[in-house]
């Protein structure tokens, strides 16, 4: 196996900031300490996993037809040539059909350096058509990220580089 990329926590002070940016400042800051110091980063569950689950900082309620975006607190340093592809845990989607608002996230290796630092968001959504409701405790393994090496064209000279967040590289 080849060792290319490794996860952190964002610093406490980001978290607090794209937090009550995502969620409203109702959340005062102490209890966001505790949220933060909760934070566990991506793990695999077994030898033979590709994933790395990620964790949930919250507890989450979905009723079909709901999204909810989850500032992760992770963010993930990797070589280049190398991308990070962020998936619903299998398992829920089976059950009860939560997804990726995007399909699939993408986390390019410069996106470590971003001025967020990086900050993995991950926007889920209850696209069940049972009627189920989605019930995640924090601390629940609820996405999964895989480490996938790509190659560019022979004629490809691009220079420029990011400083920003989703969309931040449309042209």
């Amino acid at each position: 196996m080849k060792r290319i990329a490794k996860f952190y926590k964002i610093s406490q002070e980001q978290f607090i900031e794209d937090w009550q940016d995502t969620f409203g400042p109702e959340t005062g800051n102490q209890d966001l300490c505790g949220i933060y110091e909760a934070i566990k980063l991506p793990c695999r569950a077994t030898s033979g996993s590709a994933g790395y689950d990620f964790y949930l900082p919250l507890p989450i309620a979905l009723l079909p037809g709901e999204s909810v975006t989850v500032p992760t607190g992770i963010r993930a340093q990797m070589c280049d040539g190398w991308v990070l592809q962020i998936y619903p845990r299998s398992g829920l989607g089976f059950k009860y059909r939560l997804q990726m608002n995007n399909t699939v996230g993408i986390i390019d290796s410069d996106y470590f350096f971003s001025d967020n630092e990086g900050h993995i968001f991950i926007k889920m959504l209850n696209d069940g058509r049972e009627g189920k409701k989605v019930e995640l405790s924090a601390g629940m393994a609820f996405a999964q990220g895989v480490f996938t090496e790509y190659g560019i064209t022979e004629d490809d000279d691009i220079s420029n580089s990011r400083n920003g967040g989703f969309g931040s590289t449309r042209a």
